[in-house]
């Protein structure tokens, strides 16, 4: 600012009454757009004081660009969708598994419309919320009832709490997992107020063990479903064929949490193999807990079947009404299940298996597309190579086995004099309209093209551009 130059801030009124804030505030509202222009003039007063405003910068339209700006920025939803990138296909951290469009379509409509929730339209009378999807559960698992919960850890809880509270519970030390978060086994059977009976080591627990754990306090025998990591070598674990017998001498149920859970055999799609719900049914389990948003492709809820005389205590139970689903959740969870009575046309239709079963040689030629237009955006400072890379399933499900894949590897071209240059555009690439996300690795950060599917290619290459500005 020019020494002795006078700036003049215009008035609220006058910001208010100008074309452009009067766009603003038929867009945002008055009170919000009055908000700002307060809040932008604080500031410029404080510029002003410090000599650091311009009479340009104090102009009417200088103020309604930087209003037209903060508006926007504090209109963005902070829930955003993101690219995944990352190879993992059900992210919990970008939440897991993605809805085909038959679930999509179900949702909106419940969004929309009211929806016969607890009202049965046979009777005129009061319904059951379960009742919208038990018998398609019953039909898909082999299981006698089944009732639904906002996830599985929910549905770990509400188990132990109904069966279990003040008894004892069976488990094999080598079965005692931590889920995401730190949530852990241990903590969930205290909370639910259960007594955890500790059978057997790490590596190696015998049935011996489970039949030396239970005495007059038993309630359950449980097995938790390692499904986020895996205990090689000289290990020993008890098959729950060889469980319920031992359960049933004692006159106890057996409780299986299956974490992830699926309904099909994934062998049959070219995955591995996934000891299905209705496996563990038939070998005799006699509740058995899932997740919805997992290996099932669906929403996120927690699902409990098994005897009907069971799940019919465990509805009865009054933390069930306080970890219920809304109908949202019922909306997307019902045209879901109904895919799997198709299982010939389930890879096609259910996006999950869609693309655990992507075959590499389409993600090879999608990388050989995308490689000269992403190296064309970042310029000499990085090398962008198509290379074979691989997936996982992740999210609690199958953490060992890797899936082989395609995509782009990213490296710091010699000679740069960018400091921590991945980094860098690891955070560039975060800061785009929709963020891609993506892993550094080996000195690279790559991006598995596995979750890009050919109807959102357009919307990336369309904002790659702007890496270059």
């Amino acid at each position: 600012m020019t020494t002795g130059q006078t700036v003049r801030l215009p008035s609220v009124d006058r910001i208010l009454g100008d074309a452009a804030c009067l766009a603003l505030i038929a867009h945002y509202g008055r009170a919000q757009t009055l908000a700002c222009a307060r809040a932008v003039l604080a500031e410029l007063r404080t510029a002003m004081l410090a000599g650091a405003v311009c009479e340009e910068g104090a102009s009417i339209a200088a103020i309604a660009a930087q209003m037209t700006e903060r508006l926007q920025a504090q209109s963005r939803s902070q829930l955003r969708a993101v690219f995944n990138l990352t190879g993992t296909v059900l992210h919990t951290n970008l939440g897991r598994a993605l809805l085909p469009d038959a679930a999509v379509q179900a949702v909106v409509e419940a969004l929309q419309w009211p929806m016969n929730l607890e009202f049965d339209l046979e009777t005129g009378k009061r319904g059951d919320r379960d009742d919208l999807v038990e018998e398609l559960l019953r039909e898909l698992t082999g299981a006698e009832a089944a009732t639904i919960v906002n996830n599985n850890a929910a549905a770990v809880l509400l188990m132990l709490n109904t069966l279990a509270q003040g008894k004892e519970v069976v488990v094999s030390r080598g079965e005692l997992v931590e889920i995401g978060g730190a949530f852990r086994i241990p903590d969930v059977m205290t909370r639910a107020g259960a007594v955890l009976r500790e059978v057997g080591s790490t590596n190696r627990t015998h049935l011996a063990d489970y039949a030396n754990g239970v005495n007059a306090d038993t309630a359950l025998l449980m097995k938790v479903h390692c499904s986020n990591y895996a205990i090689t070598g000289f290990t020993k674990s008890v098959e729950l064929d060889e469980l319920v017998p031992l359960a049933a001498q004692h006159g106890v149920p057996t409780a299986v949490d299956l974490g992830s859970g699926t309904l099909v055999d994934l062998a049959q799609y070219g995955l591995p193999h996934e000891t299905t719900v209705r496996e563990t049914i038939e070998a005799g389990a006699d509740l058995v807990t899932f997740s919805g948003d997992k290996l099932l492709g669906g929403p996120q809820c927690g699902v409990i079947v098994g005897r009907a005389d069971l799940i019919a205590k465990i509805k009865r139970n009054p933390l069930k009404r306080a970890l219920r689903v809304g109908k949202l959740t019922l909306a997307a969870l019902e045209p879901v299940l109904r895919l799997y009575r198709a299982p010939d046309l389930l890879a096609e239709r259910l996006t999950t298996l869609r693309l655990l079963t992507r075959p590499a040689a389409a993600m090879r030629a999608q990388a050989e597309i995308l490689l000269p237009l992403l190296q064309g955006a970042l310029g000499a400072a990085y090398a962008v190579t198509a290379e074979a890379m691989t997936s996982q399933i992740g999210s609690g499900a199958l953490p060992v086995d890797q899936l082989p894949s395609f995509g782009l590897a990213i490296r710091s071209a010699p000679g740069s004099r960018l400091s921590n240059p991945l980094g860098a555009l690891e955070q560039r690439l975060r800061g785009l309209p929709c963020p891609v996300i993506g892993r550094i690795g080996q000195d690279t950060l790559w991006l598995d093209l596995r979750c890009l599917e050919a109807a959102h290619e357009t919307a990336f290459v369309a904002q790659l551009a702007e890496l270059s500005a």
